[in-house]
């Protein structure tokens, strides 16, 4: 058993870390909201429904492909950061500090054949109003590109949860979150070609994402005040 004293977690580089935790969940919630509101088809609907959808909301697709491309240094900025800070502190995190890099870097990977798969979803709209073979083509990737970052995400959650409790740097509260979305990401991966041919699987799969925003939260502002906790492991 070996105890983590308790500290506060000085110096401008939490802070940096604690922003970017804060700027992704940000970006992750208004990445969902833009095109939520539009009424984004789910991946079961007809193909023409989902045409008529990138006919009619471009600008949000846009934006919400944006967005993403925001998010992989995002992630990958925290991530490395995270990864410093218990390294400093402890090593007893380091093997999940790593496998939450090593799972944040195939994630990311992931997250742009997924964004670019939508992006050619949209440039092959037309304007014929019949959906094409590439149109569909790029749906059913887009589609399948979201079942698998689901487990890559579970991974990362849960490497990044137990990293940062390790270091005492989050209670034990934000480690059972870890535990539970990843287990519920991860859950939903295994359905992923249920999931892309329009399983209600998916919403395991959002639950897991809602508890990971809701980690990064919370961690973001640990470490913006410079909080820590005492940690009996």
């Amino acid at each position: 058993m070996t105890t983590a004293p308790h500290t506060r977690v000085g110096g401008g580089s939490a802070r940096v870390v604690g922003a970017t935790a804060l700027a992704l969940a940000a970006s992750l919630i208004v990445q969902n909201v833009v095109v939520g509101a539009g009424g984004a088809p789910d991946y079961g609907d007809p193909i023409a429904d989902v045409l008529a959808f990138h006919a009619e909301h471009r600008g949000a697709v846009a934006i919400a492909v944006g967005l993403e491309a925001l998010n992989l240094p995002l992630l990958l900025g925290f991530l490395a950061g995270l990864h410093g800070l218990v390294a400093s502190r402890t090593t007893a995190g380091a093997t999940w500090s790593r496998l939450a890099l090593a799972a944040g870097a195939t994630l990311s990977a992931i997250w742009a054949i997924y964004a670019v798969a939508w992006i050619g979803a949209v440039l092959s709209v037309g304007d014929g109003g019949e959906p094409s073979v590439a149109f569909e083509l790029s749906w059913r990737l887009h589609a399948a590109g979201l079942g698998m970052a689901l487990p890559a995400l579970g991974a990362t959650f849960l490497g990044a949860a137990m990293a940062a409790h390790a270091a005492a740097l989050t209670p034990a509260w934000q480690r059972l979150l870890g535990v539970v979305g990843a287990v519920l990401l991860v859950a939903a991966g295994t359905a992923s070609l249920a999931i892309a041919d329009g399983s209600s699987m998916v919403f395991v799969g959002v639950a897991g994402l809602a508890l990971w925003i809701l980690w990064l939260v919370a961690t973001g502002l640990r470490l913006v005040r410079g909080r820590s906790v005492d940690i009996d492991a």
